[in-house]
């Protein structure tokens, strides 16, 4: 923070003999105190005059110019109480060497203060005596200018303090409302010890500086003030040898700087003479960036990384500015800054930083990007057995997947890559993963928070069955043997079984559990019973027999006594009688066997009434099912029914009339009392012959 400076124009007592001449008057500016030690009477003698009219002996001379009128006074106090200090007041606007006597003079010759007092009514005082060492106050206007000498009677090599005092003030460009605008501010920042100057930062030590860039922030828009510099205080006060090239400092020696007004419209003003002075010393404000490492992950393998530049511990200067370039050609030539150093994507190597304080002072340090380990992943294979109810999927657990060797790693499983990188729709439920063939990735993740994606290819082993296994059909009353083949690892029978057949089989289902390494496929076996052929009908014409057949397998057989069996279905030659009829299919089961009967044949009937062949009578087939006797004429058309409300005869009549003699043809048909009812139709002819 700036601080106002202060204003004081204390004047040293080591200066040149100059000052203890009327031409090179020290100019008083304001009513500042003076502390100052003759040393000699100066180049010039001047005719004092007055009360002063011998000669200088330890002298110094001042002019001062009246800022406000009113009364003046001052004090002269020696630094030693017995020395005899005398002096002389000039003007007011005399110019040296024509300034004539003085207005006010005091010689007192006694010891301790003298000067003007209010109290005081000589203005040259009493002249040897105690009482006359005051001289009266003087009555001053504004803009008048007095010549004051002060001069050591002793010669002594003591000093004086001056302090002025009324209700005049004296003029200074200094604390003047009309020409400060602003605050002069002290260079440098104030100093730990409050008593010490204050201290502007150099960034080396020693260090080349030039003085003048402090003078705008001194003047603070000041116009018509300059400032220079000074390595004593004899050349402050004199203002001699002044610093105006750039000079090595260092932050040992204490440098001066005197700042002075200049009227622009009136080169000779008193006032132009004026100075605030201060001091100051260099401090060492280099700073010292150390190197620093960042280390990010190389996620996924990909070569790059977010480096977060900002979190390199380069300095501990909270208020030092950074920036930041990613070669040191860039740094140099202010070239490509890293403008978002919070989210630097970088494949590793070096960027650079250039640090300033903010005094300005600037250092570089190189950020090493480094990568953690990499985490090492392989991809993996998981295989399965197939879940019974859906074969297509198997039932896994993730975690046996052997991505990773690296110890600790924490593993997070995903549906796909995408998933596994952004960590979405994560696999929750891992240990008991049912899924089809495909494939699932792992993030894995290392305790430095590093991750890279691994693949898991997942294979369901699907079910191995016998090829050679397969449905039978037997004869219901026959067993079989059952051989699920050779190739599994085990077998187990519904049976209770564990070997690859089962012998002795008879009709039914069965299953059997093939093993193939951890797997066990169950597989199902029918033994059928052969679908028996079925007897649909037989056909009887009058003494051929057809036996028409159904179901089973072809090829059939027959056979009329079981033991000679036939391939065709037609038996000739056959009686009047009953009959049992034997087929069997392929599968030569036990026969089928169905009775019938071939019966009596009615071929001519003389319905004449004589009681001899005059009806067709089937009434002793009554006790078979569906017993139907059916006439037809020549030409297919049926002209008569015979069922059991006729008792199944006819007399050659329709509707009681006798018919033509002619030749008709007739069928019984009936169900045989068997479990299949088997149909029977018995076909024949029969010549009717009807006399008048």
């Amino acid at each position: 923070m700036k601080k106002t400076l202060l204003i004081f124009l204390l004047i040293l007592s080591q200066v040149f003999s100059a000052q203890s001449d009327c031409p090179t008057a020290i100019t008083v500016c304001g009513n500042s105190g003076i502390s100052y030690t003759p040393t000699g009477p100066g180049s010039i003698l001047e005719d004092l005059q007055g009360c002063l009219s011998t000669d200088e002996h330890f002298s110094v001379w001042y002019t001062f110019t009246i800022a406000t009128g009113g009364t003046l006074t001052f004090t002269i106090d020696p630094n030693n109480f017995t020395d005899d200090y005398d002096f002389g007041v000039y003007g007011p606007n005399k110019p040296c060497g024509t300034l004539g006597a003085p207005i006010r003079c005091n010689y007192s010759g006694a010891d301790g203060p003298t000067g003007l007092s209010t109290d005081a009514t000589n203005p040259n005082g009493g002249g040897g005596t105690a009482q006359g060492q005051w001289s009266s106050a003087m009555n001053v206007l504004p803009g008048e200018t007095y010549y004051l000498v002060v001069d050591n009677f002793l010669s002594s090599a003591n000093g004086f303090t001056l302090t002025w005092g009324g209700t005049a003030t004296l003029a200074s460009p200094f604390n003047d409302p009309g020409l400060i605008t602003n605050p002069f501010i002290a260079p440098g920042l104030p100093n730990a010890n409050p008593t010490s100057p204050n201290e502007v930062i150099i960034c080396t030590n020693p260090a080349t500086f030039n003085f003048s860039s402090l003078t705008p922030s001194i003047i603070n828009g000041n116009a018509n003030f300059t400032v220079s510099y000074h390595y004593n205080t004899n050349d402050l006060l004199t203002g001699s040898n002044p610093i105006t090239t750039p000079i090595i400092v260092n932050t040992t020696d204490t440098y001066y700087y005197s700042i002075t007004y200049t009227d622009p419209t009136n080169p000779s003003n008193p006032i132009n003479k004026c100075k605030q002075t201060g001091e100051f010393k260099f401090k060492d404000g280099s700073i010292v960036a150390t190197d620093a490492t960042l280390t990010e992950c190389n996620n996924n393998n990909e070569g790059t990384a977010v480096f977060n530049l900002t979190t390199a511990n380069v300095i501990n200067i909270p208020t030092a500015t950074k920036k930041y370039y990613p070669s040191m050609f860039d740094l140099n030539a202010n070239t490509n800054e890293i403008t978002n150093p919070y989210q630097y994507l970088s494949a590793g190597g070096s960027v650079f930083v250039l640090v300033t304080s903010q005094f300005g002072c600037t250092d570089i340090a190189e950020i090493k990007l480094n990568f953690f380990p990499v985490v090492v992943v392989t991809e993996a294979t998981l295989r399965a057995c197939f879940i019974e109810t859906n074969p297509s999927t198997g039932l896994f657990n993730l975690q046996n997947a052997n991505v990773t060797t690296l110890g600790g790693a924490t593993k997070k499983y995903y549906p796909s890559a995408t998933d596994a990188i952004n960590q979405t729709n994560e696999i929750l439920n891992f240990t008991n993963y049912i899924a089809p063939n495909g494939v699932i990735y792992v993030r894995v993740m290392s305790g430095d928070g590093c991750y890279t994606v691994a693949k898991v290819n997942l294979v369901v082993i699907p079910p191995v069955y016998s090829t050679v296994l397969i449905d039978k059909v037997i004869c219901i009353e026959d067993k079989t043997t059952l051989d699920a083949g050779p190739g599994f690892t085990g077998y187990e029978w519904s049976t209770g079984a564990t070997t690859q057949t089962i012998s002795n089989v008879g009709v039914g289902t069965y299953w059997v559990k093939l093993k193939t390494g951890d797997c066990i496929a169950l597989q199902k076996v029918k033994v059928y019973a052969t679908e028996q052929p079925v007897v649909s009908n037989i056909d009887i014409t009058n003494n051929s027999v057809t036996v028409n057949v159904v179901g089973g397998t072809p090829a059939y057989q027959y056979s009329l006594d079981n033991t000679h069996w036939q391939d065709s279905n037609i038996f000739t030659d056959l009686t009047r009688g009953d009959y049992t009829i034997y087929v069997k299919d392929v599968y030569d089961c036990n026969p089928i066997e169905v009775n019938f009967l071939v019966p009596n044949m009615i071929n001519v009937i003389t319905p004449n009434g004589d009681g001899i062949n005059d009806v067709i009578d089937y009434s002793a087939l009554s006790s078979r099912s569906n017993l139907v006797l059916t006439i037809f004429d020549r030409y297919g058309t049926k002209i008569h029914q015979a069922d059991k409300t006729n008792n199944f005869t006819w007399d050659g009549t329709i509707a009681g009339k006798k018919i033509p003699t002619g030749t008709y043809w007739y069928s019984v048909t009936w169900n045989e009392n068997n479990k299949n009812k088997t149909p029977i139709k018995f076909s024949g002819w029969v010549m009717v012959k009807n006399r008048d």
